[in-house]
């Protein structure tokens, strides 16, 4: 079998506007540049688990519950939080927020973590004095996700007390620290009505007034439109935007298998694409409606989290296999393999036979977009580990075994 481009798998050579997958067959070693782009800075988690900025058009290999690293393919979100980088400057609390009510007596203290700076909040007797972002305007009816880390061996506090509230958006949710993960982490949704400014509260006494001898550590807090929470934009001043990543490659008729072959990816599935046409990635030659090869995961609606594989040849497009109950994608891990001969196309998932069926042959296939498509948030948006490229079609075993967990 003839293994014609590799990418990732630990091995990631990236630079502004590039990232290199490789063909070694024969054992003559030949870079596949990829091109890259997204017109703002972004961050990562490095190998050392710190979270960093990377510069405009850097490709992101994502450290982040993985030694290997995942490429990051994000849609484009902004963070609302005007002042999330909560900075002291020099004063006796982050610059941008304000004091809610402040009785009692208590203290707030610049720490770190990952890298970026971090408040602790101590209420020393009985009293309120949350922090409060200030007014925050969203677009209405719109479901955004709210994401704070809390360091949790910095804080003191009783499972029930409230840490947090959603204070208008048309909405006003409590929330409390028996809500935040194992990780430390919060992880809210919720829809704004017509109502579309409002602010977010967060600390001990956000909701009344609690006892003396607690305590709350936070940082990176983050709130974007959509379902799911994404990397950390920082934000200092004003509401942060980062534009979507995008990842192609171009000129690779000789390395994609025309007539058969077999598309390999790995990657950790964590969110339902926003878009109902979540692209794994894309194989293609005019453009995606004329000539591709397109496996998808269906995002909201009626085949949610379901996977299909549509084929465009000569401007016709038919499903080779149709989103149904029974291919169905759950979250975590998954290895994919797509596996071609004249028109029979055989999917394997994390070492097993998940879907068949025969469909048209599509032609002049030159290009590979990772994670899917130019278009507005169809990427998958989950991060790639790596993928893979063959000319031959596969046998089931080899199949079987290249996508085994």
């Amino acid at each position: 079998m003839a293994n014609t481009l590799k990418f990732g798998n630990g091995e990631w050579a990236t630079k502004e506007g590039s990232t290199l997958a490789y063909n070694d067959e024969n054992g003559n070693f030949k870079p596949l540049p990829f091109d890259f782009t997204r017109a703002t800075t972004a961050t990562r988690v490095n190998k050392e688990g710190l979270i960093e900025v990377v510069g405009n058009n850097e490709p992101r290999i994502d450290f982040l519950d993985n030694t290997e690293g995942a490429l990051l393919l994000e849609p484009q979100r902004t963070n609302f939080i005007p002042y999330s980088t909560l900075d002291f400057n020099g004063g006796s609390s982050p610059s941008g927020w304000s004091i809610g009510f402040g009785t009692g007596s208590y203290s707030y203290e610049q720490l770190e973590y990952k890298g970026q700076k971090a408040v602790k909040q101590t209420q020393i007797t009985t009293g309120r004095s949350y922090l409060d972002t200030g007014t925050i305007t969203i677009l209405a009816n719109t479901e955004h996700t709210l994401k704070i880390q809390f360091i949790l061996d910095e804080c003191v506090a009783d499972a029930n007390d409230v840490i947090c509230v959603v204070n208008g958006f048309g909405v006003f949710q409590l929330i409390t620290f028996n809500q935040i993960d194992s990780n430390g982490i919060l992880n809210i949704n919720f829809t704004s009505t017509t109502t579309t400014s409002g602010s977010i509260r967060v600390g001990l006494g956000a909701s009344s007034n609690e006892d003396g001898g607690k305590s709350l550590a936070w940082a990176i807090p983050q709130l974007e439109q959509g379902s799911y929470a994404t990397s950390y934009i920082p934000s200092s001043g004003s509401a942060a935007t980062r534009v979507k990543d995008e990842c192609n490659a171009s000129g690779l008729s000789s390395v994609i298998g025309q007539t058969e072959g077999t598309i390999f990816i790995d990657f950790e599935y964590n969110q339902t694409p926003t878009d109902v046409n979540g692209r794994l990635l894309q194989l293609w030659g005019t453009n995606e409606t004329t000539n591709s090869i397109l496996p998808f995961i269906q995002g909201p609606g009626a085949n949610e989290n379901q996977f299909q594989l549509t084929i465009f040849s000569a401007n016709t497009g038919t499903p080779a296999i149709t989103a149904s109950a029974a291919t169905n994608v759950p979250f975590g891990r998954q290895k994919f393999a797509i596996a071609y001969n004249s028109g029979v196309y055989t999917v394997y998932r994390n070492g097993s036979l998940f879907a068949s069926a025969s469909s048209l042959v599509p032609v002049s296939l030159t290009a590979l977009d990772l994670g899917g498509s130019s278009a507005a948030d169809r990427s998958l948006v989950n991060p790639i580990k790596q993928a893979q490229l063959y000319n031959t079609r596969l046998s089931n075993s080899e199949l079987a075994t290249l996508t085994t967990l």
